[in-house]
């Protein structure tokens, strides 16, 4: 009864009180059994469903999104998805986010076969994106030059020059040899275009990779009405569990979806990352309109 209790807990979206009638339980017996399974599923399952990130695994994703989404040399695309929160109990405006509701926070990178290659749960709702994964412990190792990353490399069918491996994201971050975002503006070059098209193809995927969550697993549809560290808890299961079910049931066609606009380009011109950083943009920018790196349908979409 435990089993079939929590599951209908995570994947129903009824709340303890709902449960307290269906299954007969009292509401503290309830929260006791969810508490206590989603720390069991964290602790049992997280590194054989979440393994920490080696050389090998970046340059399998990277190969990945290469094949899948036409874009060389990406080993993730990162995005963060608030966790709608009743307010908790004496937390001022601290977990009060932008779209005015309360929430936490998770960050998540994610790969081409839309699974979580590393979380970051629990940041509060008023955090803005970019300093969440600033503060991270990927970014952080990443800066002090202790995470594997794959060595520079020319792209596919050309010699020079040679470009790092970086992660994909959206305005909201900053520029960053090993994280590109978009192009600003509205008045930009066909290649500039082009290049915006090419990344957002590969930043969905953390996009569907939470659409995917949060429809299996509607307690995530809902305001969750527990705790800030309880409901972190819950998102860490389901987490775990998203990635058990993707390694089980393998790439689904009906996961997949078509990006046919630029809805995600920012607006405002906004130059920063440093010389590097723009230069790798700029070589990618080139690349994707030559002809060992364009795509038939790329000037259709722009």
């Amino acid at each position: 009864m435990i089993t079939s209790f929590f599951f209908r807990y995570l994947a129903s979206g009824c709340t303890f009180t709902d449960l307290h009638y269906t299954y007969r339980i009292g509401i503290s017996t309830a929260s006791k059994i969810v508490q206590d399974v989603c720390t069991a599923i964290w602790t049992v399952m997280r590194l054989d469903c979440i393994p920490t990130p080696t050389k090998e695994l970046w340059e399998s994703i990277a190969s990945d999104f290469e094949a899948n989404a036409n874009f060389p040399h990406c080993i993730g695309a990162v995005d963060g998805k608030h966790i709608r929160l009743t307010c908790p109990f004496s937390s001022g405006s601290m977990y009060f986010n932008y779209k005015e509701y309360y929430s936490v926070v998770l960050m998540a990178v994610a790969d081409s076969r839309y699974r979580f290659v590393f979380v970051d749960i629990g940041s509060y709702g008023k955090d803005c994106d970019a300093s969440i994964f600033k503060k991270s412990s990927l970014w952080q190792s990443i800066e002090r030059n202790t995470q594997q990353l794959p060595e520079d490399k020319c792209l596919s069918g050309t010699q020079s020059p040679k470009v790092p491996y970086f992660f994909v994201g959206d305005e909201a971050f900053g520029l960053h040899k090993h994280l590109l975002r978009p192009f600003g503006g509205t008045h930009l070059t066909t290649e500039k275009r082009i290049f915006n098209y090419r990344l957002c193809r590969a930043r969905r995927y953390v996009e569907c990779a939470f659409g995917i969550l949060s429809n299996k697993w509607r307690v995530l549809h809902r305001p969750i009405n527990v705790q800030p560290d309880f409901a972190v808890n819950i998102v860490k299961a389901c987490i775990v569990l998203h990635n058990f079910v993707r390694d089980r049931d393998g790439f689904l066609i009906e996961d997949t979806t078509t990006i046919t606009g630029l809805e995600d380009v920012p607006q405002e011109n906004v130059l920063r990352g440093g010389l590097t950083a723009n230069n790798i943009r700029n070589i990618l920018c080139t690349y994707f309109v030559s002809s060992v790196g364009s795509i038939p349908w790329q000037m259709a979409k722009i």
